[in-house]
């Protein structure tokens, strides 16, 4: 009896987890990406010719809980239309019977790769507010994202930044067209009954889903129904404190008001920290634009400082015109 090697069986594994795109619009291209929950390759809609990015879960015999927490995925992105969130194109059962959906295809950087490149901290905080105006969005629409994370923000070729991996979503309710997860979980792409969704914060044996360092306190003791916005604040909060790690500011003023918007979003206490994702923004705003933020009392030398900073053109500009009105004195009262 012939022994397959160990190079054979990968092959042959490799071959199991391709998915069967037959009967469908696709072609299969490429694998880019894997996780967890699935696989993402790169795929060719033969209809309307471009390239997708076609998300799948790993092998036919995939657990059904992991088909339900796909299929939901699906259906929150496409409750989130804004351009920071990828769209959702189509979404379906395969002919091997794992469910699957397609979307825009991305092309560009994770952020902690791309940040590697932008050494301006104002650069680097003006990205922040653009990946907290498409969680703020979400959080609109009830929904919260639950793993917001550098590698899950991705930067595109021309600079739009994307919020993705929305796997671990939690839907509050139904507000302004989002279903909840009991009303999502009854119907599936072929009709009724087809696939049960159900809310994927923690499981049902008590695992804790997230990613340890970004995960609030609440998250990481499982404590599902607790969460809301503040929830991703925490995150929000551990990202812009990566985002700034060995690039703080110079001045120690500064270095200590981004700290204090840092500390407050990453608060232990749920009532400490930013009650919604603009609060957070508009502190990060204000920092930007040389004014007080409200996570920081300022002392007076620090206020002059961020006086001078916000005013330096017209005060060097005055005091350029002073030094010379002065020199001009000085020079007419010379004897002649």
């Amino acid at each position: 009896m012939r022994h397959l090697s160990d190079k054979a069986i990968m092959r042959l594994r490799e071959s199991a987890e391709l998915p069967d795109l037959s009967g469908t619009r696709y072609r299969l291209l490429a694998e880019v990406a894997r996780g967890g929950m699935g696989i993402v390759y790169a795929a060719h809609d033969e209809q309307l010719q471009r390239r997708v990015a076609l998300k799948v879960l790993e092998a036919p015999a995939a657990d059904g809980d992991l088909a339900n927490r796909l299929l939901r995925e699906a259906r929150v992105l496409a409750q989130l239309e804004h351009p920071g969130i990828v769209p959702v194109h189509d979404v379906g059962t395969l002919a091997d019977g794992r469910v699957f959906y397609t979307m825009k295809f991305v092309e560009g950087q994770r952020i902690d790769g791309y940040l590697e490149s932008v050494a301006s901290v104002p650069d680097r905080l003006r990205i922040f507010l653009r990946i907290c105006d498409a969680v703020a969005f979400a959080h609109t629409r009830g929904v919260l994202h639950r793993d917001l994370k550098p590698a899950n923000i991705m930067v595109g070729p021309f600079g739009e930044v994307l919020v993705m991996d929305w796997g671990l979503a939690k839907i509050l309710g139904a507000r302004s067209g989002a279903s909840d997860d009991s009303e999502a979980a009854t119907r599936g792409p072929h009709g009724p009954g087809h696939l049960k969704a159900t809310d994927s914060g923690a499981t049902d044996d008590g695992r804790v889903m997230g990613t340890p360092g970004y995960m609030s306190p609440e998250q990481a003791r499982g404590e599902v129904e607790l969460l809301d916005p503040r929830s991703d604040i925490f995150a929000l909060g551990a990202v812009l404190g990566f985002m700034l790690a060995r690039k703080a500011a110079s001045r120690a003023g500064m270095e200590r008001a981004l700290e204090a918007i840092r500390g407050k979003a990453c608060a232990a206490e749920r009532e400490r920290r930013y009650t919604t994702v603009l609060e957070l923004a508009n502190d990060v705003s204000r920092y930007l634009d040389g004014l007080p933020v409200g996570a920081y009392r300022e002392n007076i030398l620090e206020r002059a400082g961020r006086f001078y900073r916000r005013y330096r053109f017209f005060i060097l500009l005055i005091a350029t015109y002073l030094v010379v009105r002065v020199l001009l004195v000085l020079f007419f009262r010379r004897p002649g």
